[in-house]
């Protein structure tokens, strides 16, 4: 009998899962995730837990800042999650089978991050350093102006992106175009891929705040509306590229956020191509659910839900404040993780 999860994955979508827990990288892996993302909420969380105490211990004895410790186990969790999902790699092609690595959102923090070409030019000088030797990392770059003036560079130089915060047709096109001007500047498109990350449920969040006057049938669907369009603009853009790797769009956010939502609401919706990033819980909801998932991506909702999302949002306004969130959600842990660190190091030197 099939499970909802294996339905999932036979309507067409790649199972990536939102954490590199070492733990559940293993247990969804025999459950058909072919792929992992990470982010400095989840690094952060996993330190907190207090399961890689003695790892820190070993580190902080050791004469690594504390910044370089934190970005020391990021890489080494990270690559944990790569030799998990190696085999995917290889057999797919380099088609799939990633691990994500996200660069420091510190960079973009309002109050330490640098200038805008400073930003730039540590966006590209990270992501060769931490991309190097690497077959199957994607490396995460922030959908923020200094984000996007860096693609170009990175793709030229092979580097394989995943570019992330991104919550309107804007954004994606910004990067997609600056991504395949740097690929088409490679000796060769033979390993050439990116995907763009879109955070779903945020969007509907962000409606249910400031734009309240939405009606109940579009109230909650402006994430999948937005995602399925650009889903949609992704395919016709590669569609005549005739490359040998799929550029691909990730669903990630997909943690429904608004209380009324069924925990499998995005899942569902956008099921049946490209990449679908799921927290933990949210794989667990989907595999107790029962359900037989079969493909909708490309199913959008009725014109009148069009039409009102279309008349109703300020998409721009929408991308300025989530992607000031989302620049938030990331850069505060960052900071809390140094500060772990920290106190972790001033414990250990009380007890010497």
């Amino acid at each position: 009998m099939t499970s909802p999860l294996e339905s999932l994955i036979a309507s067409g979508t790649k199972l990536w899962l939102d954490s590199i827990d070492p733990e559940l990288v293993v247990e969804q892996r025999a459950l058909g995730a072919t792929g992992a993302t990470s982010n400095p909420v989840i690094v952060s969380d996993l330190l907190r837990s207090g399961r890689f105490d003695d790892e820190l211990a070993r580190l902080i004895r050791g004469d690594a800042s504390d910044e370089q410790i934190a970005w020391q186990l990021t890489d080494k969790l990270v690559s944990h999650a790569q030799q998990v999902f190696l085999p995917v790699w290889k057999q797919t092609g380099g088609n799939d089978g990633y691990v994500s690595f996200e660069l420091d959102p510190l960079l973009e923090d309002p109050e330490l991050g640098p200038s805008h070409e400073e930003r730039v030019r540590q966006y590209i000088a990270l992501g060769q350093r931490w991309s190097e030797g690497h077959r199957n990392r994607m490396i995460k770059v922030p959908g923020t102006p200094a984000g996007i003036d860096a693609l170009e560079t990175l793709a030229a130089a092979g580097v394989t992106l995943n570019v992330t915060l991104l919550f309107t047709a804007r954004q994606y096109r910004a990067a997609r175009d600056a991504v395949w001007r740097g690929a088409q500047q490679r000796d060769s498109l033979d390993g050439f891929k990116s995907v763009y990350s879109i955070f779903i449920s945020r969007m509907d969040a962000y409606c249910a705040k400031h734009v309240p006057e939405l009606s109940s049938d579009s109230q909650g669907m402006v994430g999948i509306v937005t995602s399925k369009r650009i889903w949609q603009d992704n395919r016709v853009f590669w569609s005549d590229k005739q490359l040998p790797l799929a550029q691909e769009i990730v669903f990630a956010s997909t943690g429904t956020k608004l209380p009324d939502d069924p925990p499998w609401k995005y899942v569902e919706e956008l099921a049946g191509s490209d990449i679908e990033t799921n927290p933990p819980a949210t794989n667990d909801a989907v595999q107790a659910s029962g359900k037989t998932f079969s493909r909708r991506v490309d199913q959008m909702p009725p014109a009148a839900i069009l039409d009102e999302v279309d008349r109703r949002v300020d998409i721009d306004k929408l991308e300025r404040i989530l992607l000031e969130e989302g620049i938030r959600k990331f850069a505060d842990p960052q900071k809390k993780l140094l500060a772990l660190i920290a106190e972790k190091r001033s414990a250990l030197a009380s007890v010497r």
